[in-house]
């Protein structure tokens, strides 16, 4: 199921230890019940332009400083030992450095994956029985497993959570949350047969029209995008791929509707 995990910040501007490395490998560090009308997506806000000044002006102020994620890995999986923040040689990012026999962990992103099901120009939503999101409404999805592909991932994810067996028509959505280290992708998929309830991690699960949407109380802002996507595409008759990021805004919950900002967004 859906995890926000919640992740503290290092500042990058502490001082640091460079260690030598043995990596074996290199993966990318990681670190409501009413219904209204959907909220218009998110922009990111762009900087304003800055001017060219004479000598006279004032030296702009310096950025502010660069902060990121905390490793998780706290002891070595290969001799046990604890483990220290460094930049290995060469590198660029804090890595966790085993303080015994040196050898540099790698953290990768969280592969999600779910199913946007349409049955009769409706849209089937589950609500969570867990938290995080206790008793608001999500697609079903999940994180996908080793030994699946991501169309299995999330077709098994749509069983679990509301006993439905599904058909995958098309991906269409790929949504990466940098922060949480979480990537989604959604698939397209139909009802093979119009049955479904609710599975052990749902309270309840129910067919929407897309009017009917309750986007005050979806449960994370990656629904939120995709679901908002989808009606726009409903509305112009063409459904299409999308891809974007979502920015989510520092010390803000996984389900404010304000929480976050879109960019990259792309549509094929």
């Amino acid at each position: 199921m859906l995890l926000v995990r919640s992740h503290h910040l290092l500042l990058h501007h502490a001082a640091i230890l460079r260690l030598p490395s043995t990596r074996s490998h290199r993966l990318l560090l990681l670190p409501h019940h009413s219904r209204s009308p959907a909220p218009p997506l998110p922009r990111l806000a762009r900087s304003p332009r800055m001017s060219s000044s004479n000598a006279s002006s004032p030296a702009p102020s310096p950025p502010p400083p660069v902060v990121v994620p905390k490793s998780k890995i706290r002891f070595c999986p290969s001799c046990g030992s604890p483990t220290k923040l460094a930049i290995p040689d060469g590198d660029e990012k804090m890595r966790a450095v085993c303080s015994s026999c040196g050898r540099v962990h790698y953290e990768n992103p969280k592969m999600v994956v779910g199913c946007l099901v349409e049955h009769d120009n409706k849209v089937l939503l589950c609500r969570r029985k867990i938290e995080p999101a206790y008793g608001l409404w999500t697609l079903p999805a999940g994180y996908l497993e080793v030994g699946e592909s991501a169309a299995e991932g999330a077709s098994r994810e749509t069983l679990e959570e509301a006993c439905a067996d599904v058909e995958i028509l098309s991906p269409f959505a790929q949504l990466d949350i940098p922060l949480i280290g979480q990537s989604y992708i959604i698939f397209r998929a139909r009802l093979k047969t119009p049955n479904f309830s609710p599975g052990p991690e749902s309270l309840e699960c129910q067919l929407f029209a897309l009017d009917d949407i309750p986007f005050d109380s979806l449960a994370f802002s990656s629904i939120i995008v995709t679901l908002r996507m989808y009606l726009e595409d409903v509305k112009s008759g063409n459904i299409k791929f999308h891809y974007c990021t979502i920015n989510k805004r520092l010390g803000t919950g996984a389900s404010d509707l304000r929480s976050f900002d879109i960019d990259n967004h792309l549509s094929v």
